[in-house]
């Protein structure tokens, strides 16, 4: 997060400042690809690169402060994973499509340091206790760093929507990590709740 001089940088890629970019770039692609990880895309690299191509393109088009941008950028992210999921329905996997991205979001609290410092297959581990919908906003609010209301605009669902699934999707979390079933990746023992 740039917070004052977002606008500054915003401007200085607007007129095509390499640095500018750069920093955009570095903000933004270990996030975007530890989003989408998250969700299961299978090329997640090349979303993220198709995504910032888009950004890149539609810049100045764009209007808004720092946090709109950052929904901006997901919202391109978000359908671009879309459109890769179709492609990928409509012809056979390629081997190399399942690369693991290791790379993880910077965060501040400690919920957010939690999930986001989950390696792909941890992550994967701990989120299969949760329906897609829930995975999407807890993947966006912990990995992307979105508020709730920027979360509900990438998804397309009403805000108290997003906030119910928010929450059922921590519950199931909860339950999930509590249970007698939950193992932790890589131990092979299983976690007491005690």
């Amino acid at each position: 997060m740039f917070g004052e001089g977002f606008d500054r940088l915003l401007r200085a890629a607007r007129r095509g400042d390499e640095s500018a970019w750069t920093k955009l770039y570095l903000d933004l692609a270990p996030v975007l690809t530890g989003y989408l990880t998250g969700r299961g895309c299978r090329s997640a690299e090349d979303v993220t690169a198709e995504t910032l191509l888009q950004v890149v393109r539609d810049l100045r088009r764009f209007e808004g402060d720092e946090s709109s941008f950052r929904s901006w950028v997901f919202t391109i992210a978000h359908h671009r994973m879309i459109d890769a999921d179709r492609r990928s329905q409509a012809r056979p996997a390629d081997a190399t499509e399942t690369d693991v991205i290791e790379r993880q979001a910077p965060t501040s609290t400690f919920e957010d340091h939690t999930i986001a410092h989950l390696g792909p297959a941890e992550l994967e581990h701990l989120l299969c206790a949760t329906t897609p919908d829930q995975r999407d906003v807890l993947l966006l609010r912990y990995v992307a760093d979105l508020s709730l209301h920027e979360v509900a605009e990438v998804v397309g669902k009403e805000y108290n929507a997003t906030k119910a699934l928010h929450r059922r999707g921590l519950d199931a979390l909860r339950a999930h990590v509590a249970s007698d079933e939950y193992r932790e990746p890589g131990s092979g023992t299983l976690t007491t709740s005690g």
